[in-house]
């Protein structure tokens, strides 16, 4: 390493680390293929699902989703009791990146736009979350990404020199808000992309 590698890897947990599918269970759920891209277009959508970052609970928005749809009741119960299905590719390359990070020493910590109760229900699916330092959901401070309260809460928390920070998302606005809070960022692509940026950054072999 030298003096200019970072000491810090944050991982955004969305696409990066947890690829999610909703289609995969609703393919069995909703056989009909019009009834299924109603139901994830305009009662459990990604817009409504996107609330969950805004720190609302689970119960909450099955609540409000079964309000607008009563006729769907039993479909969006489904969609949490479900979940750990739309996340089938979790162990993949980016993951493998993340472990070995973390076994080489690098400081690694999380940040996520999950809600608390969403992100404790991942951490029982998938024990990787649970080997990093810490975590800053955003939802608790009632921001969210690319917001820079997110990135200052998250220095603050977990005492990290911004400068020395890289941080991994698969979303530009994310990558951009990291940089203007003083991190270094990289766009997340694919796991090959990741490894060349890692090596890059001087936190792989190159």
């Amino acid at each position: 390493m030298t003096p200019d590698t970072p000491q810090h890897v944050v991982f955004d947990i969305g696409k990066v680390l947890i690829h999610y599918d909703p289609h995969i269970p609703f393919r069995d759920l909703i056989p009909d293929e019009a009834e299924r891209s109603f139901f994830l277009t305009h009662v459990c959508s990604h817009e409504w699902n996107l609330e969950q970052d805004r720190g609302r609970s689970w119960p909450e928005a099955e609540a409000e989703a079964i309000a607008r749809h009563p006729d769907r009741a039993e479909h969006i119960r489904a969609f949490r009791r479900n979940w750990h299905r739309m996340v089938p590719h979790a162990y993949d390359g980016s993951v493998a990146l993340m472990l070995g990070l973390i076994e080489a020493g690098v400081d690694v910590t999380m940040l996520t736009n999950f809600a608390s109760d969403t992100f404790r229900e991942a951490q029982g699916i998938f024990p990787f979350l649970t080997g990093t330092r810490g975590v800053t959901v955003s939802g608790d401070i009632g921001r969210i990404k690319p917001d820079r309260a997110i990135y200052d809460a998250h220095v603050a928390s977990f005492g990290l020199d911004p400068a020395r920070t890289l941080f991994i998302d698969d979303s530009l606005p994310n990558v951009e808000g990291a940089r203007a809070a003083g991190w270094q960022a990289v766009h997340f692509a694919s796991p090959e992309a990741l490894a060349a940026d890692l090596a890059r950054h001087g936190l792989l072999p190159a």
